[in-house]
């Protein structure tokens, strides 16, 4: 999952933690430096020191021999016995001891031995000199951790501030176009930098956006208008041929379905020219719609798709609906919807209710999973079951009508019986 933080907060949290890593880094290299190199001078200082004594002695054996910097005992063989038992086997060299008291308190130090001539000499070193120090070195690199990650923090928010000021003012830029909905050129505001590259690449993308979306609005007329005529010339003669004196009644319902058929390609037409234009608000041009209507039109020109399915048709309302949008709109929803259901409905009956501000279609074919009834709706989605074959772009065109105008569609199964239920919720 990809971060939702902010570029500046992100860039600011890292100059933080790389601020913090590197001090603390440098801190416990510099523990690590001091202890080695503390300890090879204590065991250096010791060495020399046990050996130069020891020297003394055999040399000068009437001079007591003296350490300035520690406690030192020189004995002989025969006097060994005297020292503590956990130095009489050390051999020479300086070596780690570690002592627990009578009081229970544990008590570390070094001891340099040196064994030569028969004479045996110790060197003592108490190592918890080392740890008031050690305290003190600690406590002022906690601090100086502290004070670069503050530091380093401050350095964050300002380079954050300069660095990313062209691209704040990019992305405020795109805001600003957003809301007042005109696009203006961008890279004349920015210097030859990455940021004015991506404002000239954004600028070149609006303006072939900006054509294509000409073009297809252009294209839209052009289709509307080339196709609206062969069609008013279809509806004409066909208005014509129904005035003629002997006209037989098969022939007449046959023309009254070329007039609904040509009505309804009138009326889609209208319907998909408002879904290119990518309106956000569907124009309604004051028309007022019974959905009551429109319902019983389109199960009229419907009636011919049943192909003598023992399947019936009803429409019941229960109370006037009425919305403010075009019945060509509202004509193409009720086609799809109710098409479908005669589609998948191999026996039994379709139902259409309206009533209490929505419209359902009622079927009783195979019905729909019910985790499927929102996928029906993407493009290219066909339902499951009997009855022809189709693009499955239907219930997509539906919804976008429907958000077009924002009323709310819905599939869903039937919980008394097979089949499903499609709802257009308009208030």
């Amino acid at each position: 999952m990809q971060s939702r933080r902010k570029l500046r907060f992100r860039l600011v949290v890292s100059f933080a933690l790389f601020g913090f890593g590197l001090s603390a880094l440098f801190a416990v290299a510099s523990l690590y430096v001091r202890a080695k190199v503390e300890d090879q001078l204590v065991v250096s200082a010791l060495q020399h020191d046990v050996d130069q004594a020891v020297n003394q002695i055999i040399a000068h054996p009437d001079q007591q021999s003296h350490s300035e910097l520690l406690e030192a005992w020189f004995k002989s063989e025969r006097t060994l016995y005297k020292m503590p038992l956990a130095w009489q086997n050390l051999q020479s060299g300086v070596h780690d001891i570690t002592e627990t008291n009578a009081d229970g308190t544990v008590k570390h130090y070094k001891l340099a031995v040196r064994r030569k001539d028969g004479i045996i000499g110790f060197v003592r070193y108490d190592v918890g000199r080392e740890e008031l120090g050690k305290r003190q070195l600690i406590t002022s690199l906690i601090a100086a951790v502290f004070l670069f990650s503050l530091l380093s923090l401050a350095i964050g928010l300002w380079l954050s501030r300069k660095v990313l000021k062209p691209v704040t003012q990019l992305a405020q830029r795109l805001r600003d176009f957003r809301k007042a909905g005109k696009a203006e050129p961008l890279a004349a505001n920015f210097a030859d930098d990455e940021v004015g590259e991506l404002a000239l690449a954004l600028d070149e993308y609006a303006a072939r956006l900006t054509a294509m979306v000409e073009r297809d609005r252009e294209f839209n007329s052009d289709v509307s208008h080339e196709l609206r005529t062969p069609l008013a010339v279809v509806a004409s003669t066909t208005e014509l041929l129904q005035g003629s004196p002997d006209l037989t009644p098969k022939l007449a319902e046959r023309l009254k379905r070329i007039e609904r058929a040509s009505r309804q390609a009138t009326e889609l037409i209208e319907a998909l020219l408002l879904l290119s234009r990518a309106e956000r608000r569907g124009p309604t041009r004051g028309e007022t719609t019974d959905v009551g209507k429109v319902a019983g039109d389109v199960i009229e020109s419907q009636r011919p798709q049943l192909r003598g399915k023992p399947v019936e048709i009803e429409l019941a309302t229960n109370e006037a609906v009425s919305v403010n949008a075009p019945a060509s709109v509202l004509s193409v929803a009720l086609t799809n919807l109710i098409g479908n259901a005669i589609k998948y409905t191999l026996e039994g009956t379709v139902r259409v209710e309206v009533g209490k501000g929505r419209i359902e279609v009622i079927d009783t074919g195979p019905g729909i999973k019910p985790e499927d009834a929102e996928r029906l709706f993407q493009r290219g989605v066909r339902g499951e079951g009997a009855g022809g074959s189709g693009a499955g772009l239907g219930l997509a065109i539906v919804r976008r009508l429907c958000d077009l105008y924002g009323w709310n569609v819905s599939m869903r199964p039937r919980s008394d019986a097979n089949g499903a239920i499609a709802s257009i919720v308009f208030d």
